[in-house]
């Protein structure tokens, strides 16, 4: 039976993406069944280095992330993600308890902290809280290393600043928001010209953006129909 969460998340729309990273596959399995239940669209990987990869690829709202994993830990995979620029709340998992094993994971970049074993209502609790303080705080919309503060009006890639005008960073906006899938000309047209353009201007435009926001390429052009952020 589908919980109530999960039918309101889709009535909203998108759901929240999570990405629930951890070596122990009846864990991985079971969390991965639980999130999608609750509604969330659910990206898993094994080890550090998958999770460095699908972080970048599939763009998560907030990472779940266990800190003891052979070869590439918890903390390391949170530091370079960090150090990426990436704003994506990070929940770690833990078996340990002690405060100097907390202190570490906060200082490598986590958002919070869960000790294993753990309620799966309170991670989902916890995670739900963290999408909630960063969509009504400071907002950001990222991928990969692109970061786009929507208050502010200032996209960055890599933590270098990028320079767009309005409506450029307003089609940057509608991309972020719909990552992964196809903008059509004409919804753009709509959004941001209120249709009084032509529908080239929307490729004039996506030229110019496609050039600001430098290598590798992160806008494709999906034929016949329109444009998305891909990795």
């Amino acid at each position: 039976m589908t919980s109530p969460v999960a039918e309101r998340t889709r009535a909203g729309g998108v759901r929240d993406r999570v990405l629930v990273v951890d070596d122990d596959p009846p864990l991985r399995r079971m969390l991965e069944r639980t999130l999608a239940a609750e509604g969330f669209e659910v990206t898993v990987a094994a080890d550090g280095a998958a999770a460095l990869s699908a972080a970048e690829r599939s763009a998560p709202d907030v990472i779940v992330l266990d800190v003891a994993m052979p070869a590439l830990d918890g903390l390391a995979v949170c530091r370079r993600l960090r150090s990426k620029g990436l704003p994506t709340p990070i929940l770690m998992l833990t078996a340990r308890d002690a405060v100097p094993d907390r202190v570490a994971g906060l200082q490598a970049g986590a958002d919070d902290y869960l000790v294993k074993p753990f309620a799966v209502s309170e991670l989902i609790a916890r995670l739900r809280a963290l999408i909630r303080r960063r969509t009504n705080g400071h907002q950001l919309l990222s991928y990969a290393d692109l970061v786009l503060d929507v208050p502010a009006r200032v996209a960055t890639r890599a933590g270098a600043p990028i320079e767009l005008t309005g409506r450029e960073t307003a089609l940057l906006e509608l991309l972020l928001r719909d990552l992964g899938r196809t903008v059509t000309r004409e919804r753009a047209l709509e959004e941001i010209w209120d249709g009084a353009a032509e529908a080239n201007v929307v490729d004039r435009y996506v030229t110019r953006l496609r050039r600001k926001l430098g290598s590798p390429p992160m806008i494709r052009t999906v034929r016949g129909s329109g444009f998305a952020l891909r990795a």
